[in-house]
């Protein structure tokens, strides 16, 4: 029996026709559903049992952080929307054995944290705690929603060095035109939405850019960028990180894989050694792997950067290399984007 997200999304389509307003407003329920929550993949399993375990409270809600490694050097991870902390396993091992420590957390609603609701406000909050406590970091890295809340962090309240951002996008706009796209929402329908999400957040149209928009706000100078991003990415194309790396000239740095969907680029090993250089040696170690492109692009030309084919190799640590993307990270809505 379908579950009742895909029976929402079933339904939005013919109520638009009847009602905008009221599609919309199922429409926003849909976008920021949660459930179900992912679970740790065996791979990954071993990495999150060694994790130091704590909690930090954001509005009432005790949101589980974890900590791997003692160096001197700390680096934050944001996972994505309908994600969890230990997907980043690949990339947790890399930096540790690296000489890092690496922070991470589940966003409520998510993982092991409490809270059925948040929103990208709740990603800043526990970056800005964990900076508080921990800080200051090296860089901050974010998949998807989690890449969005790095670059808000890093724009705003949580200063870093160097933020990478993969298969992540500019602005949120980018998530919400994505979602009306999966649930083929007529302008109406998709307009009442982007409404109700500002209000929801309390902001409006211009407010929603200067706070959360890093391509029309970039980030603060001598801050290094990141953004990878799989030409083949059906849960979030890469348009919008093609205009987040053109914001950012001469300090960005684009690496544009093919093969590896949304979720498999988080371990695939062109992906790892391009963050793993950026932490370590910034962008003159990123450029000497030769995997990426530092053209200073504009909106309307894409970066010459080389595809890079990691369809067939990561550092997963499961039992083969260059495994599917993960069925349990996927959009859970028959007709809708994870974000």
């Amino acid at each position: 029996m379908p579950s009742l997200p895909v029976l929402l999304a079933r339904t939005v389509p013919p109520l638009a026709r009847v009602s905008p307003r009221l599609a919309g407003a199922v429409a926003l329920r849909l976008f920021f559903t949660t459930g179900p929550r992912m679970r740790v993949r065996p791979a990954d399993a071993p990495t999150h049992s060694d994790a130091r375990r704590g909690t930090v409270t954001v509005r009432g809600i005790e949101v589980t952080t974890y900590e791997w490694g003692r160096g001197p050097r700390t680096v934050l991870l944001l996972h994505g929307w309908r994600g969890r902390a230990s997907q980043f396993a690949p990339l947790v091992r890399e930096l540790v054995a690296e000489g890092f420590r690496v922070l991470a957390f589940d966003g409520p609603a998510h993982g092991s944290s409490g809270g059925r609701a948040t929103d990208v406000r709740d990603w800043v909050t526990v970056a800005e705690r964990l900076q508080a406590e921990h800080g200051p970091f090296e860089a901050l890295v974010g998949h998807s929603f989690g890449a969005l809340g790095a670059l808000t962090a890093a724009r705003t309240t949580v200063p870093v060095p160097a933020v990478a951002v993969l298969a992540g996008a500019a602005a949120p706009e980018a998530f919400l035109a994505q979602f009306a796209s999966d649930l083929r929402l007529d302008e109406p329908t998709a307009q009442n939405l982007r409404e109700r999400f500002h209000r929801r957040l309390a902001i409006d149209e211009a407010t929603a850019a200067e706070r959360f928009d890093a391509g029309r706000h970039p980030l603060p100078d001598g801050t290094a960028l990141l953004v990878v991003h799989d030409r083949g990415d059906r849960r979030l194309p890469d348009r919008d990180a093609l205009r987040l790396h053109a914001a950012h000239p001469g300090r960005s740095r684009m690496l544009r894989t093919v093969g590896l969907g949304h979720t498999k680029v988080l371990s695939a090993d062109p992906t790892l050694d391009a963050v793993v250089a950026l932490v370590t040696g910034g962008l003159p170690a990123v450029d000497a792997l030769g995997t990426a492109s530092h053209l200073a692009a504009s909106p309307g030309h894409p970066t010459a950067a080389s595809d890079h084919r990691a369809g067939s190799s990561d550092r997963s640590g499961g039992t083969g290399r260059g495994r599917p993307d993960d069925a349990a990270s996927r959009p859970h809505l028959s007709s809708s984007a994870a974000h």
